[in-house]
């Protein structure tokens, strides 16, 4: 029975990862670290400012999107 409680709470946090990953739930964790990788030096935007300047460059640039 361990076993099964394991795999399936195995299961639903990939599942978690994947809804949040297709939310965009994780998209600022993922800005933080590739800023660590990248920019060490300079200091990341706030959760705030990320989002302001992601909606900012989606609605400069609208690209593909349906609406």
């Amino acid at each position: 029975m361990g076993r099964t409680t394991g795999r399936a709470r195995q299961a639903l946090g990939q599942i978690g990862w994947y809804w949040k990953s297709l939310m965009g739930d994780n998209h600022y964790q993922r800005y933080l670290e590739h800023h660590a990788r990248t920019h060490a030096d300079g200091e990341a935007m706030s959760e705030r400012e990320y989002w302001r300047h992601r909606h900012a460059a989606a609605d400069a640039n609208p690209g593909a999107r349906c609406c």
